[in-house]
């Protein structure tokens, strides 16, 4: 545990007061001479405005000034886990078996995977297998499972994810997650080998058996049209991080359409509830979810892939839709709403940024400022200031009540 996980962890008690927090994938955007509003402020907002005007903004940093984070570490530090510690350095694998609820235990690594398209010298041409449907992932999957389930002492599981992504997880003695991608990120180039960046018996037995599980599968996937290659990253192992529940006292639940954010609540120790595609969806969930829970993250996914199409105005209707929503949420009554990022996605740049994020928390005790208008220009003057994300935790549970005083 890291300090500030220490000292809330002596001051946290249990509670009825209930949290809500909302992740808005990618929020936050930035001002330039040709593009003066963000998508947050160009959207129009009148309930996320009339809830700022009742509450208090600010704004986020993610992991550190000018450092810009993953959406795992993202969400990492939202939960107060410092995204820099290197314990905390999980890789994809792991997040998405946890997303699809695959149990990891000790003698695991998991790898996230993307079926690719290949030419005849074994070249990729599409990375993402010209996003085949879930079912045809699943349909491959299978295939790969029904031929290879084992090599040497150690079992493979192959597992559908969505589209053209799936999970590869090695189960066995000795092994490590010191695999380099095989994913040379690009097309043009050649799928790269299993190479460990450990030399040790446990590196070098993993690089071995990787090595054998993308041979066996490059044979097995040669009829294919067009999921006839495969990529590997993000090797990892379970952090074993300590949970929700044992920091914090919570209880705690996660709502979210993709497999990588059900697994870092997973791995906080959230229990994952099943949801549909659609923002009306998630909400639904979580109204059936509600009484069974005192905290429960609920993420949005569209702002972020909006903002990396360079939508603005994509972005800016997926935030009325929510705006829309909006009403529905607070007739659940949580005593502490916060509504935020992970990391911003500014429509100019289509990509994740360092920039600081928006954030909105309203509650009885959240110190209501002069803010009436949910935006990055608002949020800039806000009470709250500017802080490290993995710090919000606390002051939600602080505004929630959840937290005793401190020394004597």
């Amino acid at each position: 545990m890291t300090p500030h996980q220490m000292l809330l962890k002596k001051l946290a008690v249990k509670t009825d007061s209930k949290i809500l927090l909302i992740v808005l994938d990618g929020l936050g955007g930035i001002h330039t001479v040709d593009s003066p509003q963000t998508a947050l402020e160009t959207a129009r907002t009148p309930n996320l405005d009339a809830l700022a005007a009742r509450g208090a903004l600010g704004r986020l940093i993610p992991a550190e000034v000018g450092i810009t984070p993953g959406s795992g570490p993202g969400h990492l530090a939202l939960f107060g886990y410092d995204p820099l510690a290197p314990r905390h350095e999980i890789g994809r694998g792991a997040l998405e078996a946890c997303g699809i609820n695959f149990a990891l235990n000790d003698r695991m690594v998991a790898s996230r995977g993307n079926f690719c398209t290949l030419d005849g010298e074994g070249r990729i041409t599409d990375r993402r297998a010209g996003r085949i449907p879930s079912e045809e992932g699943g349909r491959i999957c299978e295939k790969l499972q029904g031929v290879i389930s084992r090599i040497e002492d150690v079992a493979v599981h192959v597992r559908p994810v969505k589209e053209y992504r799936f999970c590869a997880i090695f189960e066995g003695p000795g092994l490590e997650a010191s695999i380099e991608d095989t994913d040379p990120q690009q097309v043009g180039l050649k799928t790269l080998p299993a190479r460990s960046h450990a030399q040790t018996s446990a590196g070098k037995k993993t690089e071995r058996i990787v090595q054998v599980f993308l041979d066996k599968a490059s044979e097995v996937l040669g009829d294919e049209p067009k999921a006839n290659g495969m990529v590997l990253r993000g090797f990892a192992k379970d952090p074993g991080l300590p949970s929700f529940s044992e920091l914090y006292q919570l209880t705690a639940c996660a709502i979210a359409t993709y497999p990588l954010y059900r697994g870092v609540g997973s791995l906080a120790g959230m229990e994952v509830i099943e949801t549909g595609q659609a923002v009306a969806d998630e909400i639904k969930s979580l109204e059936s979810a509600w009484g069974r829970y005192d905290f429960a993250f609920m993420h949005v996914k569209k702002t972020d892939s909006n903002g990396e199409d360079g939508n603005l105005a994509g972005k800016a209707a997926v935030i009325e839709e929510f705006d829309g929503l909006l009403p529905s949420i607070l007739e659940l009554k949580p005593d502490v709403i916060a509504i935020t990022g992970d990391h911003c996605t500014p429509s100019v740049m289509k990509s994740h940024s360092f920039h600081p994020i928006p954030l909105l928390v309203h509650g009885p005790f959240c110190d209501v400022d002069e803010t009436a208008a949910f935006g990055e220009t608002q949020c800039l003057r806000g009470s709250l200031g500017t802080f490290h994300s993995e710090k919000l935790i606390g002051l939600l549970l602080a505004n929630a009540g959840k937290l005793r005083k401190f020394g004597a």
